[in-house]
């Protein structure tokens, strides 16, 4: 398949209202230009930020210069955004929490310190996973700490038509358990982990496309099915999602601030040193029950 077929829209700038859109990647990503969110923003051109995000699925505006009342009022424009559990993460706005790796008095700062993570989608073991979430980088490392997308229309458009077959109406468990499985797919985890069944295929409410709705880090089986042909079929979707010709790897630099849509998206995170600092605030948006 020639990557063409595979992009979230055409391969060409746009502009309107001083806002220009610039594709990342042929398969997903878009980078937005002409705009400084520290100014109001006029609706003719949010209109036109919210299309390239509907579009490309994961928009990034680069050389920014924000507080945290400048990154939740952008925010907010999408949806209200989602409350935060861990509240030792949050330093001044309730709905902002970092993730970092810094640490103060041997106790990290911010939430997913260290290393890799593996491909995920953000609160799917919840009855109404985040519907966006909106990253600022403040402190980057020198290498690694990249963070990658996967498009999760391309995923499931082309999968094979058996397989298709296979997951229709099928739901998946997924469950996450901070302790044991923050970062990386574990074995076995608690029996008390927060967890959720969702369809393995889910429509996106705005588009009215499909996206293959499980990830390697939280899905932990299909209902119905017995455990050995969950697995495998899981692994098949694993493996098939996170084909190169559907990811955009981002290296992030300070004043970067990139959101991704998390109905039909898929993110993971690279490995890095953990003796250079890394500090970024997040901001996840409130989204409805998948179906």
């Amino acid at each position: 398949m020639q990557m063409s077929q595979l992009s979230a829209g055409p391969n060409k700038h746009l502009s309107s209202h001083g806002v220009r859109v610039r594709p990342l990647s042929a398969a997903i990503g878009a980078e937005i230009i002409g705009v400084d969110l520290r100014e109001p923003l006029d609706a003719a051109s949010f209109e036109q930020i919210l299309a390239a995000w509907h579009q490309h699925l994961v928009i990034l505006l680069r050389d920014q210069k924000l507080t945290e009342e400048d990154q939740v009022r952008f925010a907010e424009r999408f949806g209200p955004p989602a409350k935060i559990h861990t509240k030792q993460f949050i330093q001044k706005h309730p709905a902002v929490m970092l993730i970092s790796n810094i640490r103060e008095d041997g106790k990290p700062i911010g939430a997913l310190p260290d290393g890799e993570m593996h491909f995920h989608t953000d609160q799917c073991h919840q009855e109404r996973p985040a519907m966006a979430s909106m990253l600022y980088a403040i402190e980057i490392p020198s290498k690694g700490g990249n963070t990658l997308f996967a498009n999760a229309y391309a995923a499931y458009e082309t999968l094979p038509s058996d397989l298709k077959r296979r997951i229709e109406e099928r739901k998946a468990v997924n469950a996450y358990d901070y302790d044991s499985a923050a970062t990386i797919r574990g074995g076995d985890i608690s029996s008390d982990a927060p967890s959720y069944a969702h369809p393995v295929v889910r429509t996106h409410p705005a588009t009215g496309r499909k996206a293959l709705y499980v990830n390697r880090l939280m899905t932990r089986r299909i209902e119905g099915l017995p455990p050995h042909e969950s697995e495998e079929l899981l692994n098949l979707l694993f493996d098939h999602q996170e084909r190169p010709e559907f990811i955009y790897e981002h290296v992030w630099r300070p004043g970067d601030i990139l959101m991704w849509d998390n109905r039909c998206t898929l993110h993971a995170r690279t490995d890095f040193s953990a003796d250079e600092r890394r500090l970024l605030r997040r901001v996840t948006i409130l989204g409805e029950k998948p179906v």
